[in-house]
């Protein structure tokens, strides 16, 4: 009797073990097709030929770490981004560590910049400097987005992965070459949060 209730007690923990397995399985295979249906949409997105295309907006969601450049509606690239080490919540002053939200304009771009290029935000505005009076501080400014800091392009893997900026916008250094060459000066950046 011993002996059935042993083996009893080993084929319900068996079939115990296999439910748990094919519930873990199924998530994970759910998991899976869901990334791989991300990954899909995001890859057709990025495979558009940009040459072809009039960049005339840059979008900016903090909170999804995510850079898409525009053209009218139509999502023509999305990047990955890192931002400053404090990304929550509007650039209030110098040193904050913050991505400024709101719209601002795209005014000059550098080739000798301190990261592998670069595009500056025109931050900070009339708005900007009047709030920071009130609060009797600089506002900051130098908002740009940039590639990896100069000789260190080949940690991008790494660095995207986390916020290092000091409120800049970062992205890979092939990312920057190819939004240098897709985006105009004047061109309109929309930040939110």
């Amino acid at each position: 009797m011993a002996f059935l209730h042993n083996r009893t007690h080993r084929l319900f923990l068996i079939l115990i073990g296999l439910g748990v397995i094919t519930v873990i399985s199924s998530s994970v295979f759910n998991y899976m097709t869901r990334a791989s249906a991300n990954s899909s949409t995001l890859e057709e997105v990025n495979n558009r030929h940009i040459a072809d295309v009039v960049i005339d907006k840059v979008f900016v969601d903090k909170s999804e770490r995510r850079l898409q450049l525009l053209s009218g509606d139509d999502v023509i690239r999305t990047y990955r981004i890192a931002l400053g080490d404090s990304p929550i919540g509007h650039k209030q002053q110098e040193g904050d560590q913050r991505t400024p939200v709101g719209t601002y304009t795209l005014d000059y771009k550098n080739e000798n910049s301190i990261a592998h290029r670069s595009i500056h935000i025109s931050y900070p505005n009339a708005a900007d400097k009047a709030h920071a009076q009130q609060l009797g501080v600089s506002p900051g400014g130098d908002i740009m987005i940039h590639g990896q800091m100069n000789g260190f392009g080949h940690l991008a893997a790494i660095n995207q992965k986390y916020d290092w900026t000091d409120g800049c916008i970062a992205v890979t250094d092939g990312e920057m070459d190819e939004i240098m060459a897709a985006v105009t000066l004047g061109t309109s950046i929309e930040i939110v949060e």
